[in-house]
């Protein structure tokens, strides 16, 4: 089995990136996917449910769990911009 190598992408030795970060591979895969799929049909709004779903796991994760305060303020940010786009996409 192949061992995952955790890296972190830092700037003056503040992390603001690691990877592999799962959730948010599975976003930009959805999100990939529904952008090739015709939009309206089942297969896009499958994948844009996934991408919504893995972004918040993402978001809720780095909020909760973040290695620094710029991850947790991250984490958060992007939790509030998908409640509001979800509220807007239903509303």
């Amino acid at each position: 089995m192949l061992a995952l190598i955790q890296r972190d992408l830092k700037i003056r030795g503040y992390v603001v990136g690691q990877f592999p970060n799962r959730p948010l591979w599975i976003a930009l895969a959805a999100l990939l996917a529904a952008g090739l799929a015709n939009s309206g049909n089942r297969v896009s709004d499958f994948a844009r449910a996934i991408f919504y779903v893995a972004l918040a796991v993402w978001a809720y994760e780095e909020a909760v769990h973040g290695v620094n305060d710029f991850r947790k303020l991250l984490g958060a940010v992007a939790l509030g911009l998908i409640v509001v786009g979800l509220a807007r996409a239903i509303g």
